[in-house]
């Protein structure tokens, strides 16, 4: 059976998810924003955590793990890349690298861009992956410490994923994200399509995320630079990829 996946939102915009196996009881929590909401959901589901995942070293990803610890003493795992700023690890992985949860196998994914050694976790059984700050729903994290080429690289490989997986993503900043992908993407059904979903569902009060892999593949542009619409809707037709990814991300850093 595939890992039941809980999204919970922490601070003003982050979100935490946990993966729970219901046969063995592991469940593991990717990310730790805030102790508060993530203690409260584990209690309210009767869950007791046995893997943190962590993805890169950002205050708003990691602050919350030691009031977790205190209450669950789970084995944190983490980047080898990152572990000089990360809190203490367990576990350190790299890209490639395969371990499990609850009998399901977790690939680790370098995704650097937003942060050198930020990486995905995913899971194929399940079909999800947590990707955190690197492919976002309708966008992607801003290049604090990586490179464009280094992100085009980190996002196609999560685009080569199956358009069935989960992109469970850090933030809830699909609103604003959309205003954006219009700008670059004006013509795109698929995307003045979701932008309504969006537009209704923040309304109600739902979050956004996770969202599918297919659909950020038809309506993020981050993922879109070898679109011919959009190459010719920036005037760069024919244009190296990572070109097109470059200018789309440098025009949102102005947005």
């Amino acid at each position: 059976m595939p890992l039941e996946i809980a999204t919970i939102p922490c601070l003003s915009d982050n979100y935490a998810f946990l993966a729970h196996d219901a046969a063995n009881g592991q469940t593991a929590l990717v990310d730790a924003p805030e102790s508060g909401p993530i203690l409260a959901e584990l209690e309210a589901r009767g869950w007791s955590l046995s893997h943190v995942l962590l993805t890169h070293h950002h205050w708003d990803h990691v602050d919350g793990l030691a009031g977790i610890l205190e209450k669950h003493p789970a084995k944190v795992i983490g980047a080898a890349a990152d572990a000089h700023r990360l809190p203490p690890l367990d576990q350190q992985v790299s890209d490639g690298d395969t371990f499990e949860i609850g009998g399901e196998p977790v690939q680790v994914l370098d995704v650097s861009g937003h942060t050198v050694g930020h990486v995905a976790y995913y899971m194929p059984q399940s079909s999800v992956v947590f990707t955190a700050d690197s492919l976002m729903a309708l966008g992607c994290g801003r290049l604090f410490e990586g490179t464009a080429p280094q992100m085009w690289a980190s996002l196609s490989k999560l685009a080569a994923l199956p358009d069935e997986t989960i992109v469970c993503s850090g933030h809830e900043y699909t609103q604003s994200n959309a205003k954006f992908a219009v700008t670059v993407d004006p013509n795109n059904t698929a995307l003045l399509q979701r932008m309504a979903d969006i537009d209704r569902a923040r309304a109600e009060g739902r979050p956004t995320v996770p969202s599918t892999l297919a659909l950020e593949k038809a309506t993020n542009p981050f993922l879109r630079a070898t679109d011919p619409a959009i190459q010719a809707h920036l005037g760069m037709e024919n244009a190296d990829p990572t070109e097109v990814f470059a200018e789309i991300r440098a025009r949102k850093d102005r947005f």
